[in-house]
């Protein structure tokens, strides 16, 4: 069913061709093709999967595809890959999408199409999280070249690591200086060893400041 406010955006967008209204989907598995990387529409059986057009609709009926599954957070996100990172850019990303992808939209569509819905929104929900947070930004970003830091890796908590895992957080808080970012921007891109250690110590540190946190609040 090709109705509600999702056809109404996408005719004033000039996105929804004048053919589409009404149309019968081809019968084929669309299950089989979410997360395969079709570059096939499950609804029309045209060139028109996750992988091809937007990424989010086919070029040719306009259904929503499933998830692109080689897309990476700041592909989706629509940010250069690197530690810095426009936050303002990232929520204005962030806002379009879920005007496009979120479950309200799809109320009077194909279950097919809702549960492809879902499943973009959470993804859009997780990047956006991932990237907002320079932490998680970084850890991610670690991931993406092949390195990961497993939960529970700590270092040992002398004098000198303190005073090192402070030093990172107040170069992390004072975002706004441009070498600062620089800094650890090109730790993450040039030395992914010391980024891993850089990374994990200020996990650590945020472990920690949460405990606090949550020693304050009385029961």
């Amino acid at each position: 069913m090709w109705g509600g406010r999702t056809g109404a955006l996408l005719r004033v967008c000039g996105l929804w061709p004048a053919g589409a209204l009404g149309r019968r989907p081809r019968s084929c598995d669309a299950a089989s093709l979410a997360g395969s990387g079709s570059s096939q529409c499950w609804n029309c059986g045209g060139p028109g999967g996750p992988t091809r057009g937007d990424g989010f609709f086919c070029p040719q009926c306009r259904a929503l595809q499933p998830p692109d599954p080689t897309r990476d957070y700041f592909s989706l996100m629509d940010c250069n890959r690197a530690f810095r990172v426009d936050t303002a850019k990232l929520q204005t990303r962030y806002q379009q999408l879920q005007r496009l992808v979120h479950p309200d939209f799809f109320s009077q569509r194909s279950q097919t199409e809702k549960d492809f819905s879902e499943k973009h929104s959470t993804l859009v929900n997780d990047a956006y999280k991932t990237l907002l947070a320079p932490l998680s930004r970084g850890l991610y970003l670690l991931k993406l070249h092949g390195v990961e830091i497993p939960e529970g890796t700590d270092y040992k908590m002398d004098r000198q690591f303190l005073m090192e895992i402070m030093e990172i957080n107040e170069k992390l808080a004072e975002a706004q200086s441009e070498a600062a970012m620089k800094e650890i921007e090109s730790i993450v891109r040039d030395d992914l060893e010391k980024a891993k250690e850089m990374l994990t110590k200020m996990r650590y540190f945020s472990n920690v400041e949460e405990k606090i946190k949550l020693k304050k609040i009385p029961l």
